[in-house]
């Protein structure tokens, strides 16, 4: 039953983005956000249909409106659905290679997401924080993935330094987020675990914290979460 479960809902998920994208491919670019935020509600509508559902916690700490620096654990896909549910604009600083698919990198480039070379650099974080810093030049609100990839759930990897560097060069506050949701949609899995996908927001780290402090404390955070995690995989497998 799970298998069946997970195969209807990736054929939903499928469908549904190839139906969005060749649609959106023939919208103007300041359609493109609510183009963005339908076929993200519409991908997480369906996750039902697998046994997932979300609860979100600290839903007060986002910004009303105005620029903001989200740092986000990143385990699966949906931590790069579900903001664009959750903030008025959101744009994604995302590896370069998204940037490359047919048609959806377009898409994605036109309205406005931030592609990075993954090789790291001078070069990238000049990048990094020429783009980046541009969009909350704006006003957006700029999600940002500090692991660099997706991380197994219970597992850590060292940060990137690109946030550090993006929060000073912006004096922007930074959002820590800690998510579970590779527990249930695992990386790369075909088959969905049902349950309840949990994302924290937590109150902003104090503009201007000097590099070191702000690398150390969303690492605490980070670590911590995912220490939990073990925990409960633990506990699950000894229960099941």
């Amino acid at each position: 039953m799970r298998l069946l479960r997970s195969g209807l809902f990736s054929l939903w998920f499928l469908g549904v983005s190839i139906i969005m994208v060749l649609t959106g491919i023939f919208l103007k670019p300041t359609r493109l956000p609510a183009w963005g935020i339908q076929w993200s509600r519409l991908i997480l509508s369906g996750m039902w249909i697998a046994g997932m559902r979300v609860e979100i916690t600290g839903q007060e700490n986002l910004p009303r409106s105005g620029p903001m620096l989200i740092a986000s654990m990143h385990q699966s896909a949906f931590d790069t659905l579900i903001w664009l549910q959750l903030l008025p604009y959101a744009r994604y600083i995302v590896k370069a290679e998204l940037m490359r698919i047919p048609l959806f990198g377009i898409l994605a480039a036109r309205s406005g997401q931030i592609g990075v070379n993954r090789s790291g650099g001078a070069a990238t974080m000049r990048g990094l924080l020429r783009d980046g810093g541009a969009a909350l030049d704006e006003g957006s609100q700029v999600v940002i993935f500090p692991e660099g990839t997706r991380v197994p759930a219970g597992e850590t990897v060292e940060l990137q330094p690109g946030i550090a560097a993006l929060a000073m060069r912006s004096r922007q506050g930074v959002l820590p987020v800690l998510t579970d949701s590779g527990l249930c949609w695992g990386r790369g899995a075909f088959s969905k675990r049902p349950g309840v996908i949990r994302v924290v927001i937590l109150p902003a780290l104090p503009v201007g914290l000097p590099r070191p402090q702000l690398m150390a404390r969303l690492t605490e955070l980070y670590a911590k979460e995912a220490s939990a995690q073990r925990a409960r995989v633990a506990v699950d497998n000894f229960v099941h």
